[in-house]
């Protein structure tokens, strides 16, 4: 039998490797994208197991062509790659800042996505996850008692509203891709001690947490949920 398999985007750090290693220890052959050949290596000895460098540069189109041209069967896809350039209000950002977070968090998503697709529908249980925020939830961002209040000055209106999209998304290909037994669910990982900033560097949160809700998604049985956004803990969260 035919292990399975998962890819994970941004995998050389943090949460992502953190599924890698999980997966791995579960048993199934892990491609560890990384954009960054040599990071991708250390990151697949560090892991183990059935770990397999991807060099996969998810804001570049021959990046992911050439990715996907070497991936022939996929089970499982975990969307983990994100950037926050800075945490500046909407009033006080730019549209390049804009522009370079949609880049890696929407845009690169929707690429890679669609890229393994004709991997992904191999499978008998093609699973899909999107790694979010709980700040890119419109009813934890508005009142009447706001879990991340929208103050002027320092929000990563950028960052946040990617995530918002990247929630959208996930509806849309829960719903397209439904038929063809694909369950398709974003995460929000909670505050992690990653690179994504100085906040999260220094907040001490173990991204084991957050990868193991990850790899719950992953790992969804045949009649499990679909189109539905879950914090780390397993609870459903607000869109």
């Amino acid at each position: 039998m035919t292990k399975a398999s998962a890819l994970i985007t941004g995998a050389s750090n943090g949460i992502g490797r953190e599924i890698a290693r999980q997966l791995a220890s579960a048993g199934l052959t892990v491609y560890v994208g990384s954009r960054d050949q040599e990071r991708g290596r250390r990151a697949v000895d560090e892991i183990g197991g059935d770990a397999r460098l991807l060099v996969l540069d998810v804001t570049d189109g021959g990046s992911i062509a050439g990715a996907a041209g070497l991936v022939r069967d996929l089970d499982i896809l975990v969307n983990n790659a994100g950037i926050m350039v800075d945490g500046r209000a909407a009033a006080e950002g730019d549209v390049d800042s804009f522009r370079r977070t949609y880049e890696t968090n929407v845009f690169g998503v929707v690429a890679v996505t669609n890229a393994f697709l004709p991997a992904l529908r191999r499978s008998a249980h093609p699973r899909i996850v999107n790694v979010s925020s709980g700040t890119g939830s419109l009813a934890w961002s508005t009142g009447p008692n706001p879990q991340f209040a929208y103050q002027t000055g320092g929000t990563g209106a950028a960052y946040r509203s990617s995530k918002t999209a990247l929630n959208a998304l996930t509806v849309y290909y829960a719903q397209e891709l439904a038929a063809d037994g694909f369950k398709v669910n974003a995460l929000a990982p909670g505050l992690r001690a990653t690179n994504l900033n100085a906040r999260a560097a220094a907040s001490g949160g173990d991204p084991g947490e957050a990868a193991a809700g990850a790899v719950r998604l992953a790992m969804l049985p045949d009649d499990g949920p679909t189109g539905q956004f879950f914090s780390w803990d397993g609870t459903v969260a607000p869109w």
